[in-house]
């Protein structure tokens, strides 16, 4: 209060005080806690998706170009396009445990159940500690979606025997367990992510803290 009456005084108006301060606090957010979106994200993802396609269109037989492109698809949930890219790299990277893990991430969000379970089986296969567990927690949620709920169980488990140390990896379970009508184990896994982050050293904080703290408002 004391900081919006000096902005109130310095700008003369009350609104453009309420403004400033919204602006601070989103600042002090974005660096300290990241609860809130980064709002800049979009924009940056539009600007070098732009510029990947130029990019390919200079050189259409850019892999690293096509693999870029279509991880920023899948971050804005374009799956289907996202997959032709990555198909158009197979013959490459068909080895690639990241790749296949991108790829069966794909296929399971289009439907392509059991080609997407294949692909990612494989890419664990290759390495268990691929893409830092994701995997795992794409196949729970995908066995969720179909009513397969030992499988999904299972993916969560494993997921949490091989990343101890991550508060969002116990952050998501919690979330997938609550889909799952396991509230118990549910209301254990935020626990977990609120004691893992306590033992964190203070430079692993600051990356895990806005996972932490939504687990200490779900617990």
């Amino acid at each position: 209060m004391l900081i919006f009456s000096i902005l109130w005084w310095l700008t003369g108006s009350p609104f453009a005080a309420l403004i400033i301060i919204l602006l601070l606090l989103y600042v002090l957010d974005l660096r300290f806690v990241r609860l809130l979106p980064d709002i800049t994200r979009p924009l940056r993802r539009w600007r070098r998706i732009s510029t990947l396609k130029n990019q390919l269109h200079l050189n259409p037989h850019d892999t690293s170009a096509k693999l870029e492109m279509a991880r920023l698809l899948m971050e804005k949930r374009q799956y289907a396009e996202a997959l032709s890219f990555l198909e158009g790299i197979s013959s490459l990277m068909q080895d690639s445990p990241e790749y296949l893990c991108d790829k069966g991430i794909c296929l399971l969000k289009l439907n392509r159940m059991e080609d997407g379970v294949h692909l990612i089986e494989q890419a664990l296969r290759e390495n268990p500690r691929v893409k830092y567990g994701e995997p795992y927690l794409r196949l729970g949620e995908a066995y969720a979606k179909h009513h397969q709920m030992e499988k999904a169980m299972a993916s969560l488990e494993e997921l949490a025997k091989t990343h101890m140390s991550s508060c969002e990896v116990y952050y998501k379970l919690g979330e997938l367990y609550s889909k799952l009508h396991q509230k118990e184990k549910a209301k254990q896994s935020y626990l977990e992510a609120v004691e893992v982050y306590r033992g964190l050293p203070s430079y692993k904080r600051r990356t895990e803290r806005r996972w932490a703290l939504m687990a200490w408002l779900k617990k």
